[in-house]
Order: C-alpha cells, then sequence, then structure tokens
C-alpha cells in the first residue's frame, strides 16, 4: 500500500517506521520541506522517502494527518479529496487558538477537517502516547496488548484503518462515527491516553466520556 504522511513529528513519524517497517511505500512531509527530514529518512530507512505535503497527499492511498488542528487549513485540500484520511490531531485552545465550535460543542475537530479536506476521513491514534504507540506494539492475542479507539462514518475506511492498528501491534476497538465517536476519545475524554486492553477500553467507550 501506499502511504503518505503530513507531519513527521511524535505520532506522523512512528507510524512512518511502523507503516514501512511492514513493508508499505511511504512518503513524509513536514511544514519545512524534504530536506529538513533527511535524517529521520535516513534513520527508519525501508524506502521511506520525503516529499512535499501536497506530494504525500497525492501518493498516498492512505494519508496520515499529524499537525496541529490549528493549522489543518494549510492542508493541501484537493489531493486529499475522497481518500482514507488517518486524522491523529488533537484540538488545544492553548496551542491553537479557540474555537468556537469546538468549545460549545458544535462540531468536533475532525468533522471540521473532514469538511475541508472532502476526505473519508477516520480518526485513530490520537489517544495514545507517543512512547506507547513506538514500544508497545504487541502480537495479537496478547492479554497486554494496548487499544486504540478508533471513529470515522466510512465503514470500507474504517476497516481499512482498523487493519493496520492491528498489523503495528494493537487492538482496534470501533468508537462509532466521527461526531458520537470523535468525542470520546478527544483530549479530557476518560479515554484519552488510557493504557488498556480491547475490553476495558470497550467498556469506557460504552459508558461515555
Amino acid at each position: 500500500m501506499k502511504i503518505g504522511c503530513i507531519g513527521a513529528g511524535h505520532i506522523g513519524g512512528t507510524l512512518a517506521r511502523h507503516f514501512s517497517g511492514l513493508g508499505h511505500e511511504v512518503v513524509i512531509s513536514n511544514s519545512r520541506g524534504p530536506r529538513t527530514l533527511s535524517g529521520l529518512v535516513a534513520d527508519i530507512g525501508n524506502g521511506v522517502r520525503a516529499g512535499t505535503a501536497e506530494e504525500a497527499a497525492a501518493f498516498g492511498d492512505v494519508v496520515v494527518v499529524s499537525v496541529p488542528y490549528g493549522r489543518y487549513r494549510e492542508l493541501p485540500a484537493g489531493p486529499l479529496g475522497g481518500k482514507v484520511v488517518i486524522d491523529t490531531c488533537n484540538y488545544y485552545p492553548q496551542r491553537d487558538g479557540h474555537d468556537a465550535e469546538l468549545d460549545d460543542g458544535t462540531t468536533t475537530s475532525s468533522e471540521k477537517i473532514q469538511a475541508f479536506t472532502g476526505a473519508r476521513l477516520v480518526k485513530a491514534f490520537n489517544a495514545i502516547y507517543a512512547a506507547n504507540l513506538r514500544e508497545r506494539g504487541l502480537p495479537r492475542g496478547n492479554p497486554e496488548r494496548l487499544a486504540i479507539p478508533v471513529s470515522g462514518d466510512d465503514g470500507e475506511a474504517k476497516s481499512l484503518v482498523c487493519g493496520l492498528v492491528d498489523a503495528i501491534g494493537f487492538d482496534p476497538v470501533d468508537a462509532g462515527g466521527l461526531a458520537e465517536g470523535g468525542r470520546k476519545h478527544e483530549p479530557g475524554s476518560r479515554v484519552y491516553t488510557a493504557e488498556l486492553p480491547a475490553g476495558e477500553l470497550n467498556t469506557l467507550l460504552d459508558t461515555g466520556s
């Protein structure tokens, strides 16, 4: 599979490493340009290439978006339209500035990113510590395996993303659609950064955020 990564920080860079390790073709980008990623690309290996955000978006059958929420309008909406996009972003008012629609609960950050890009957007990897994502992947069936909540309105896209979560060593747990599900694993929710197996995470999701 071809995977583009827009954002090369703790989450984006870690996912690029995991996915390329599985044999996927990966193009990674950041806001500062491909040349600034030469060290990371060399460290990851596995044929990972650096590009611009537009190149990563155009390249990927699946595109990981891992940027500060406050900068989502800088995403290359054109090439993301209709693609499966994994949204790892979180809204932090102290960093991103206040968004009235998010502050009053009118909508969610994922719904706004989906509306802007026209993508088949799936929310995942936003509620796990980067160190856990990097180091704690385990084989299926291991009782210590951590779970990751996944939300989305497109069943096929969500199934694809759940497969990627499983492949890198975590149990995907379906949290519902972007509206209700996204709220259940946003910052401040009970499952945000919780280190739980699938059964316990599912119970928390079912009992509300």
